[in-house]
């Protein structure tokens, strides 16, 4: 395998593999197959929520004036004249100075614009309630549609769908949604060097940490990952190995083997391939320089660096952007302290998000690529750009959270 003939920026990586990746087919799915399912078109209210004004506490239906300068030495007295059902209409006709029983929930008769709550109220008789405390207009009432209008956007394509989100869709009847077909990503870990996890290593050996955890990232992107046996450096072996992972897959994740080591044949192997087309080989970042993609007939394979730390915030800055259909959330920070960067290449650093002085603030994880450790403590990351060479303390950042 050669030197790196041309670095690429890692948007340009994003971009190469969004344009020689097939994007996943839509299906329809039932919504309590949809958990954790991405959205491939947006959804509208097909009504208003709620449908009527509605009561938020237990107390009395009344007309807002009728308690005005109501106190507890002074409480206003009005008629009592019946009681809201839960699930039925409210058909009371309330005149001036009239109330009536209304639970939380219920449907505010229509000559009510307010509830007053039962904790400052009194039935002094069968017929008379007294009033402690005055209200607002609208005061205790979620007024119709005021959740949800009919028509209005709920969720837009690309959006993950949580159990929250669920509730939602449930509340407004929607019963069924157009998802996208989550992608079959191969794993293969290669490299000599590397063991199965269950295996105390030897001198010179690692537990093959990625092939987890870039699974536990591709099923935070909504994909379906399936990780392989081990492969080491021989070429026939990880050709056979490839070649297994692209007709079983959509895309076929490998980490390790990307570098310019003398034993690193992966490249070599992938370019071996008749309908095999290189789309980059080395990005200008930190970490993972040395990460490559390869188109393979309608197939694509993306190398990712084989230390655990660069292989997973490689996956984060250029796979997840190019594999997920929704943006990745960010947060405003302050920089714990100053952080230097070296001019023309992207800087990508984890970091732990903490509370002080009421501002979040960014304090920046540093160490080696293969300290697993730092990356697990960090919420997120920040990106220095290339034409920088660092960030002060003190200065606003953004942080991409994990």
């Amino acid at each position: 395998m050669g030197e790196f003939l041309k670095v690429f920026s890692f948007q340009e990586a994003v971009q190469g593999i969004k344009d020689n990746f097939a994007q996943p087919h839509m299906e329809k799915v039932n919504l309590d197959q949809a958990n954790q399912r991405i959205l491939a078109e947006e959804v509208l209210s097909p009504e208003d929520v709620p449908a009527f004004n509605r009561s938020v506490v237990d107390g009395y239906a009344v007309r807002a004036e009728d308690t005005f300068g109501s106190s507890e030495s002074l409480p206003a007295y009005l008629g009592f004249v019946g009681e809201v059902i839960m699930g039925q209409a409210a058909d009371l006709e309330l005149l001036p100075e009239q109330c009536c029983w209304i639970p939380t929930g219920g449907m505010l008769p229509a000559a009510c614009n307010a509830a007053v709550m039962v904790e400052y109220t009194e039935k002094l008789s069968d017929d008379t309630v007294l009033i402690y405390k005055p209200v607002g207009p609208w005061e205790n009432i979620m007024l119709e549609g005021e959740d949800v209008k009919k028509g209005q956007i709920i969720f837009s394509a690309g959006h993950l769908i949580r159990p929250q989100d669920i509730g939602l869709l449930a509340s407004l009847g929607i019963t069924s949604l157009n998802v996208f077909k989550p992608l079959k990503v191969g794993l293969l870990s290669t490299g000599d060097e590397i063991i199965n996890i269950d295996k105390k290593p030897l001198t010179g050996q690692v537990r093959d940490v990625n092939s987890f955890a870039i699974a536990a990232a591709l099923e935070n992107c909504g994909a379906i990952p399936r990780n392989y046996p081990l492969v080491g450096d021989d070429f026939n072996i990880l050709k056979q190995a490839v070649e297994r992972g692209l007709s079983e897959n959509d895309l076929l994740i490998m980490s390790g083997g990307s570098s310019v080591g003398v034993m690193d044949v992966s490249l070599d192997v992938l370019l071996s391939f008749p309908e095999s087309r290189l789309i980059f080989h080395g990005i200008a970042l930190k970490p993972g320089k040395p990460t490559m993609a390869v188109k393979i007939g309608d197939k694509m394979v993306i190398g990712l660096p084989g230390h655990p730390v660069s292989a997973l915030m490689v996956f984060y800055i250029v796979c997840s952007p190019a594999l997920r259909q929704k943006p990745l959330l960010t947060i405003d920070a302050r920089i714990k302290f100053n952080l230097a960067s070296q001019s023309g290449r992207d800087d990508f650093v984890p970091v732990k998000l903490i509370e002080e002085n009421e501002e979040i603030i960014a304090v920046p994880l540093l160490g080696k690529s293969g300290l697993m450790s730092i990356l697990s403590m960090a919420n997120g990351y920040i990106h220095i750009p290339y034409e920088k060479q660092g960030v002060k303390a003190g200065a606003k950042i953004k942080v991409c959270l994990f």
